[in-house]
């Protein structure tokens, strides 16, 4: 009787694990957002690319990318308007 009860329980647990809803992976998260901006302007010749980062960012940001580093930009900078 024991050993059944056991089985029992031990198939349970293997069911719910199984039927868990739970995911690998989390939600959707974009690869780069920007929290921190630049104050300065960078040289257009020394920028490689410029991209917007994605609408699921907490913040609208401009990811700037330079031989060296990236920066984050403000959208609302006149200059990388300009750019974009």
């Amino acid at each position: 009787m024991r050993a059944s009860s056991l089985c029992l329980v031990f198939g349970l647990v293997l069911l719910m694990a199984w039927t868990s809803e739970a995911q690998p992976h989390g939600a959707a998260v974009p690869e780069r957002c920007c929290f921190d901006f630049i104050d300065f302007q960078i040289p257009g010749k020394k920028i490689v690319s410029a991209m917007r980062t994605n609408s699921h960012c907490p913040v609208a940001g401009v990811v700037v990318t330079t031989p060296r580093t990236e920066f984050c930009v403000n959208p609302d900078e006149a200059w990388i308007k300009k750019y974009l």
